[in-house]
């Protein structure tokens, strides 16, 4: 579904990632996990288009995406929810919603793998809140927003960088039930993310990332040996 191959990447004469290659294959969900400052957050923002490639490639369903515009991912089936979540907070949440429907509609040919009726049951917050403007919500309510917008593009792999940073430990177990949903429904999942434990909950395998490297691979069913080895999280993930 989404091949990765030994990109570099970074900004302006900065280089981050180095040589970074992973994959993602069809309704597979897959982690990298890494301390801060490895570049986790610089690889997303490369694979949606907000960094410019410098070496390397970049193959979504056969298509090199490389240098497609972070405005055309939807039409090969890409959503990103990013950790700042870019959302329109002057807007209502259905105003938010409704220009994501629009572009996923258009993107996929009119093909609507989530509704509006979808969105609803996996987030009873947005029909509490349809109408009130994002920047006046919560930032869980926020974040459950910004899935919800990314599932109306319509995609079949779904990226989002670090879900669980800066929420509350209800609004976090929250999100990881309507993860969990995404997978079961055989939703292609990337996430990125800091705590290994969500990342080994909800993924079969994963990928380690320090100083802009893949420095490590966990394969799948590698992940108990994995948070048990002590000697990696010292090593890469700052424990």
């Amino acid at each position: 579904m989404l091949s990765v191959e030994s990109i570099s990447s970074g900004y302006e004469a900065l280089i981050v990632l180095h040589d970074v290659s992973l994959t993602v294959g069809g309704g597979e969900a897959v982690a990298v996990v890494g301390a801060n400052g490895a570049g986790k957050s610089t690889l997303v923002r490369t694979i949606c288009g907000l960094s410019r490639v410098r070496g390397g490639r970049m193959v979504k369903n056969g298509v090199d995406i490389t240098t497609a515009p972070g405005h055309h991912l939807a039409r090969h089936g890409l959503a990103v929810v990013l950790e700042n979540r870019r959302l329109f907070g002057e807007l209502t949440v259905r105003e938010n919603l409704i220009l994501a429907e629009k572009t996923g509609r258009a993107a996929r040919g009119g093909k609507m793998m989530f509704s509006w009726k979808d969105v609803g049951d996996l987030f009873p917050v947005i029909n509490e809140r349809v109408d009130s403007t994002v920047e006046l919500l919560s930032g869980g309510q926020q974040q459950m927003v910004a899935i919800a917008r990314a599932l109306l593009l319509q995609p079949d792999l779904l990226i989002m960088d670090e879900p669980s940073t800066g929420l509350a430990p209800k609004v976090v177990k929250d999100i990881l039930l309507i993860i969990a949903d995404l997978r079961a429904r055989g939703m292609g999942l990337l996430l990125v993310e800091q705590n290994v434990g969500i990342a080994a909950e909800l993924t079969e395998r994963g990928y380690v990332m320090a100083l802009g490297r893949i420095v490590h691979e966990i394969k799948a069913g590698e992940w108990p040996a994995f948070l048990g080895d002590d000697r990696i999280a010292k090593a890469y993930l700052g424990g």
